[in-house]
């Protein structure tokens, strides 16, 4: 539990682009900025009110090129904040902006901050996920990711995020039809809900899109069936990994003083958070641990939980997941997941929370928890009270 309230008083995203889609052309830092900028204005902050900001934390995975020199910063500046108003760039992998939003949270909970905006940018058409994977040989001295010390400890065997869902769909005995029937249901619901408009609310319109480019409506298990394994002799396949994407998302996070003196209205409150390390070699099982041990903390059991968001990086992963924690598909990314509706990195942990406050408040559901997988062998998860 946190020493004291911390609230989401806002939250907003773009809508999810495709590679070399609607935002492949942007800049990151203009991505983001027309989030955290629209973000300011429905929190009435915009403009000088924005000084009462303490600070701008976004997470960013590829911080090269144009995402690097602190984008957070840069975001904060192109989203017209005072040049009082700081900004630190985080990379958890996957992780970085609901990690933004835990450090957000914290520095509330503290009482060092009232006022944090927490989110994250992603343009992968610009910065492919291989960009920041050989970025040590292409901008340093041809060195590799891994060192001898590294090696001394888990051997040179393959160590990717392909082969650790493999390993996890190998480990749980999870067929590729299991995965196909997930994967279509992804695709499903994020139609259904794009249909209903259950986006709507969350989505500022950037570069003219306003609709998630992922979902397909074309998608059928004959045809997902007809695809290649990613690795020879294994199960996995494009369509069972979520999409290379473009996309920005901002939450604005206030203390109960903050809330009280620029009249803000909480939309939720974070009851509890957690990180945790994981087996780096089958890299994406963390969301298992990590959902035990923020459940523990609130003082809650799954069955209290209302709805789910875990991050569909692959299918094996969250159906894994599911087997462990004992939830069902009624909970579990009802709207939609990363392999419909994409994942552009360091934006994901936080427009997974954007869509989870919005749908908590818009079924009047109390709890909802978020985990997502991460690179190196992590996960991050949180509660929120809808309030």
């Amino acid at each position: 539990m946190l020493a004291g309230p911390v609230y989401v008083v806002g939250a907003v995203r773009s809508a999810v682009g495709r590679r070399k889609g609607a935002l492949a052309r942007m800049h990151p830092a203009d991505l983001g900025g027309h989030v955290v900028a629209e973000l300011l204005d429905r929190a009435g902050l915009a403009g000088e009110a924005g000084r009462a900001v303490d600070d701008v934390m976004f997470g960013c995975v590829s911080q090269i090129g144009a995402q690097s020199t602190n984008i957070a910063r840069i975001v904060a500046l192109s989203a017209g904040l005072p040049e009082s108003v700081p900004g630190t760039t985080i990379d958890r992998q996957c992780g970085s902006s609901q990690q933004a939003v835990h450090f957000a949270a914290q520095g509330i909970a503290s009482g060092e901050a009232d006022l944090v905006v927490a989110g994250g940018v992603e343009v992968m058409t610009r910065i492919p996920i291989a960009s920041s994977a050989t970025v040590g040989a292409e901008h340093g001295m041809g060195l590799p990711r891994e060192g001898e010390l590294w090696a001394k400890r888990y051997g040179n065997q393959e160590i990717t995020q392909f082969r650790g869902a493999q390993l996890i769909a190998d480990d749980w005995g999870i067929s590729r039809a299991e995965m196909e029937e997930f994967a279509l249901r992804s695709h499903t619901c994020a139609l259904a809900a794009q249909e209903q408009g259950l986006f709507d609310s969350e989505i500022v319109a950037v570069n003219g899109l306003v609709r998630d480019e992922g979902p397909r409506a074309d998608t059928t298990l004959e045809k997902m069936a007809e695809l290649k394994p990613l690795t020879e002799g294994g199960s996995l396949t494009a369509a069972l990994a979520s999409q290379i994407s473009d996309g920005a998302a901002a939450l604005l996070l206030a203390s109960e003083d903050a809330v009280q003196r620029h009249g803000l209205a909480p939309l939720a409150s974070i009851r509890a958070m957690g990180v945790v390390g994981s087996d780096p070699v089958r890299m994406l099982t963390g969301p298992i641990p990590a959902t035990e041990k923020v459940l523990a903390k609130a003082g809650l059991a799954a069955s209290d939980v209302d709805l789910f968001e875990v991050n569909e990086a692959f299918a094996s992963v969250v159906l894994a997941w599911q087997r462990e924690i004992g939830v069902g598909a009624d909970r579990t990314n009802v709207l939609g997941g990363a392999i419909a509706l994409g994942h552009p990195l360091g934006g994901t942990g936080a427009r997974l929370m954007t869509t989870l406050v919005h749908h908590l408040r818009r079924t009047g559901s109390r709890y909802g928890l978020q985990t997502m997988c991460e690179g190196g062998g992590m996960a991050n998860a949180t509660i929120l009270e809808r309030a």
